[in-house]
């Protein structure tokens, strides 16, 4: 390590859309930011999902965090210069579970059930089996490849410090400790996601942060006509807030459970986002442990494609793209911590960090941090 010593007002650990939120939260508010990450750009869990915002399917706190993040993302994609569509979300029901949770959680608002033809007319999908559905209103899509590239350059352009390749050895009073020096600041936000336990393990330990594993894959697929926003199903509506928690939820899960062993196996979320290019996100699955293993059991690619061939009307897809995609995963959803060393600790613990990540930070920070919010207007 070398002796340099930085300033800063606030210092960041990790460039994932929690620590992105946190450095735009400050910058906004005419603060010098340094944003510390070992890698050289995003390439954690802010990359390798749906570009799903699923707003309107939170609830509680999360909820609030969303439509908090919703504003934001709106902003940002005008700013910053990256593809976001208000598409809101499709549901795909095919059974009558399925249309009971979504008529439940539509007295609520914001959810608009749909016949057949409706849900056609928006999906390409396959009459065959198709009971109706609904469309949530308030979500986005983007492109999450595209859009955290397009923020860091952006938030780079506000005068945001990024200092990739430099890892971050440990945390100190007002200080953090980096393989190219240290960087003293009062204020210090950590948002390493799944490798907290990495930096501060105690504190991981102590919310109970585990990594969850999930398989996804990207085909080019041949369809009559676009998806016009994500796609969810029955057994989505099992692991969304708005909806797994109510009676008709219950009652839906226990069905899929005992008719699919095999995909509940896999804890399967069985949505699909269509990309601009034309391209199909399908998935995913999920393994949940401390060091999840690295290898990919293609029952689950072949169980994804199986799906979606049953789902949509078309052909085979070719698969273009496979990965695995690793969040931090806790028995709350979020994870907000003053740490022993006195850093503000976030993170998104269920998997809805790109929907909520950036409410998450901009809410606790002007908390944490004695901010004023901040004003409209400004970059």
């Amino acid at each position: 390590m070398s002796g340099a010593q930085d300033t800063a007002d606030l210092v960041v650990v990790g460039s994932g859309i929690v620590g992105l939120g946190a450095a735009y939260a400050a910058v906004r508010r005419g603060l010098r930011v340094i944003v510390v990450d070992r890698a050289d750009a995003p390439v954690g869990a802010t990359i390798r999902n749906f570009g799903h915002l699923c707003i309107g399917a939170q609830s509680g706190e999360a909820r609030r965090y969303a439509d908090t993040s919703r504003h934001l993302w709106l902003r940002l994609s005008v700013d910053a210069g990256f593809w976001l569509r208000e598409s809101g979300t499709l549901v795909a029901a095919r059974h009558d579970d399925e249309i009971a949770v979504l008529e439940a959680a539509s007295r609520d608002g914001g959810i608009r059930m749909l016949d057949v033809d409706e849900l056609l007319r928006a999906a390409p999908l396959r009459r065959e089996g198709l009971r109706g559905g609904a469309h949530i209103e308030t979500d986005l899509q983007t492109d999450p490849r595209s859009a955290a590239s397009a923020i860091v350059r952006h938030l780079a352009v506000l005068g945001v410090d990024f200092r990739f390749r430099t890892a971050v050895s440990s945390l100190s009073t007002e200080a953090v400790h980096t393989t190219r020096g240290i960087i003293r600041s009062e204020n210090i936000v950590v948002a390493a996601g799944h490798d907290l336990d990495q930096l501060l393990p105690e504190v991981a330990e102590r919310h109970g942060i585990v990594r969850c594993a999930l398989d996804m894959m990207r085909a080019a697929v041949t369809v009559p006509h676009p998806l016009m926003a994500p796609l969810l199903t029955g057994w989505s509506l099992v692991r969304y807030g708005r909806f797994a928690g109510t009676p008709e939820g219950a009652v839906l899960r226990e069905r899929l459970h005992v008719e699919r062993p095999d995909l509940a196996a896999l804890d399967l979320n069985q949505m699909y986002t269509q990309l601009p290019d034309g391209t199909l996100i399908i998935g995913d699955s999920h393994a949940t442990a401390v060091t999840p293993p690295p290898f990919q059991p293609e029952a689950a690619f072949s169980a994804f494609l199986a799906e979606a061939e049953a789902l949509f009307d078309m052909p085979t897809p070719r698969v273009l793209e496979r990965w695995q995609g690793v969040y931090a995963k806790g028995p709350q959803e979020f994870l907000i911590d003053r740490g022993d060393e006195g850093a503000l600790v976030l993170a998104a613990t269920t998997g809805i960090g790109m929907t909520t990540g950036l409410g998450l930070a901009e809410e606790n920070l002007t908390a944490a941090f004695g901010w004023a919010p901040a004003m409209e207007g400004t970059s």
